[in-house]
C-alpha cells in the first residue's frame, strides 16, 4: 500500500505539490491523473526519494522509501524509461540490478520471457532499442524484485496496440494477486479500462479522487442538440450552470429528467440525454483539470 499525507513540495515561492493526500490499497490499480505540470512526477520522485518533501510524508507499505533495507523487493519503480544505460545490453542491466537485489540470475531471464523481450533483443546495447523495448526492459527491472508495490509514470509510451493491451493485462493481473499499482498515463482510455482508483491532480492539488465508478457517477449530465445556446439560456435562467464540451455536447451537473423538463419547456429539441457516466474518463479529466490546462506545458522541475 502506499500513503501519502498532506505532501507538499516547494521551489522558492512555487508550490509544486500543495497538501497531498491519498491512498493506493493493495490489490488495486490506482490511476493517477493530472494535465503537464499539475504535480504528477514530482509527487511520484518524493514517493520514491529522488524528490525531498517540503512537508508531509509518502510511506511504502508504513516506511519512506529510503528507510527500506532493500527496495527492489518491496517497491518496483518506472518513471523515466530513457534513463536506462545506453551503453549496456538490456541483459546487463537486469544483470546488474539482480546482483544489486542479491537475486539469483535465473530471474533475469524470467523477466526477460514476462515482457517478451528476445534473446537477441536482450543481448542488443540499449542505445539501440526502441521506446517500445527501453519500456518493457523498464518494466521487467521494476518487476525483477517481485515487489508488492509498483510505481509507473507513463509505461504505455511508445508501444503499439498489442503491446498496450499486454501491459493492461500484467498490470491488471498483478492488482489481482494482491499487489499496489500506482499508475500514470496520458492514455485516458488505458487508465479507464484498468484502473480501479483514480487520483485527480490538478495546479499541484487532488481535485478529485475516489473509485472509478463514484467519480464518473458524479460526472452528471451530457445534453447534445442543435440549439446549444437555447439551452444554454434555458439552464443559465434555471440557475443551472453547464460547459460545452470539446465536440459540442452540453454537461451540466443537473440530473438528466430535469434537463429534459427544461429543454421542453425551452422548446429546445435534443438529440442526447444521458448520464455523463457513459462519456467515460476523458470528459471527466477535462472538466476537472480546466483551470490547471495548459498547452504546450511539460512536467520538468516543478512537474
Amino acid at each position: 500500500m502506499i500513503t501519502v499525507e498532506n505532501l507538499t513540495r516547494t521551489y522558492g515561492g512555487f508550490r509544486a505539490v500543495d497538501d497531498v493526500s491519498f491512498t493506493a490499497r493493495a490489490g488495486r490499480v490506482t490511476g493517477f491523473l493530472g494535465p503537464n505540470g499539475a504535480g504528477k512526477s514530482t509527487t511520484m520522485r518524493i514517493m520514491v526519494g529522488l524528490t525531498p518533501p517540503t512537508s508531509g510524508t509518502a510511506l511504502i507499505d508504513g516506511r519512506p522509501f529510503a528507510e527500506l533495507p532493500n527496495p527492489g523487493l518491496d517497491v518496483g519503480v518506472l518513471l523515466d524509461a530513457s534513463a536506462q544505460h545506453a551503453g549496456r545490453t538490456g541483459r546487463e542491466i537486469l544483470a546488474v540490478a539482480a546482483r544489486t537485489m542479491g537475486l539469483p540470475k535465473m530471474r533475469v531471464e524470467e523477466m526477460l520471457r514476462r515482457v517478451s523481450l528476445t534473446d537477441a533483443e536482450a543481448d542488443r546495447r540499449v542505445r539501440n532499442y526502441s521506446l517500445g523495448m527501453r519500456q518493457r526492459l523498464g518494466i521487467a527491472a521494476a518487476l525483477l524484485g517481485d515487489p508488492a508495490v509498483l510505481i509507473l509514470d507513463e509505461p504505455a509510451n511508445g508501444l503499439d496496440p498489442a503491446g498496450i493491451r499486454w501491459m493492461r493485462d500484467l498490470l491488471r493481473d498483478y492488482a489481482d494477486e494482491g499487489g499496489t499499482v500506482l499508475l500514470s498515463s496520458h492514455l485516458l482510455h488505458e487508465i479507464e479500462v484498468v484502473a480501479d482508483d483514480l487520483v485527480v491532480i490538478g495546479n499541484g492539488r487532488i481535485v478529485a479522487q475516489g473509485t472509478k465508478e463514484e467519480l464518473l457517477a458524479a460526472a452528471g449530465t451530457l445534453v447534445r442538440t442543435r440549439d446549444v445556446a437555447g439551452l444554454t439560456r434555458a439552464l443559465s435562467a434555471a440557475g443551472i450552470a453547464s460547459s460545452i464540451t470539446g465536440d459540442g455536447a452540453v454537461r451540466t451537473d443537473a440530473d438528466a429528467e430535469q434537463v429534459g423538463l427544461l429543454a421542453m419547456d425551452a422548446r429546445v429539441p435534443l438529440t442526447e440525454l444521458r448520464a455523463a457516466d457513459g462519456a467515460g474518463l476523458e470528459e471527466m479529466f477535462l472538466e476537472l483539470t480546466a483551470e490547471s490546462q495548459r498547452e504546450g506545458n511539460t512536467e520538468g522541475v516543478a512537474a
